[in-house]
């Protein structure tokens, strides 16, 4: 569900592996491997879910942060 009241979009198993294994690719063409570290600054949709999905699936350890932090704050997120 988005953050406004009655708006949602509904997403298949199949698109979020298909959403999944394409970013996967993508991380993986940019030099993503096993181990590497991933921030993830997005707000809460299924293409979140699907990078977080992505990171799981080429072993990729991941943190989320949203745009509710101050700037000190989500520097602060991003190091640990």
């Amino acid at each position: 569900e988005k953050d406004e009241p009655g708006e949602e979009v509904q997403v298949t198993y199949r698109e979020l592996l298909e959403l999944t294994c394409r970013l996967g690719n993508t991380l993986k063409r940019q030099g993503v491997k096993q181990g590497d570290r991933v921030t993830i600054y997005m707000p809460p949709c299924p293409l979140a879910v699907a990078s977080m999905l992505a990171c799981a699936r080429i072993g990729a350890v991941h943190a989320v942060v949203f745009a509710g932090f101050s700037a000190e704050s989500l520097a602060d997120r991003i190091r640990d």
